[in-house]
């Protein structure tokens, strides 16, 4: 019986010791884990950041490109009847759109979503101007009544994508 509580004299605080080791290298691991992580995220925002910030930057490009009033002032003189000034003016939409398309993982759904409806506003408003006027017309005569449907409809189809996107902005990087 002796043995035993020799046995446990000898054991008991090596137990103790060992397991308050165990704790300790335990912790220390944790948090040596944690710090790797947040240095990986840091640099991860790092790379990301400027990417992000670029893509947002394209995206306002692409809609005041867009815009029927810089898109018509743009491509003006780029066709000699209306119905080819409305394929190009579709055409340069799509090119715009086309080209900016992958920077949608960069930004929320809904604002994607905007970006998309406004792209598709601007081709539905020249189709709509362009029903309106002969095919043989001048292409000065779809532009005003590209113009006449704005004023008419009182909007500008890309102003509310635009006024979300800066609003992303603004949450996302100030």
């Amino acid at each position: 019986m002796e043995i035993v509580t020799d046995l446990l004299k000898i054991l008991l605080p090596s137990a103790l010791v060992l397991y308050a080791m165990y704790l300790t290298v335990t912790a220390f691991l944790k948090k040596q884990f944690e710090e790797k992580q947040l240095e990986q995220r840091r640099k991860q925002v790092e790379v990301a950041l400027p990417i992000r910030l670029q893509a947002y930057e394209r995206m306002c490009l692409f809609l005041e490109r867009i815009s029927p009033n810089n898109l018509i002032v743009r491509m003006n003189g780029s066709a000699t009847r209306a119905i080819e000034f409305q394929q190009i003016l579709m055409q340069e939409v799509r090119e715009e759109f086309n080209h900016n398309l992958s920077q949608q993982v960069y930004m929320s759904h809904e604002t994607w979503e905007q970006i998309r409806g406004a792209q598709q506003e601007v081709i539905t408003l020249i189709n709509q101007a362009a029903v309106q006027v002969a095919p043989d017309a001048i292409p000065l005569e779809l532009s005003k009544k590209i113009f006449e449907k704005i004023i008419q409809e009182n909007r500008n189809p890309t102003a509310n994508a635009l006024k979300l996107l800066k609003e992303e902005i603004q949450r996302e990087f100030m």
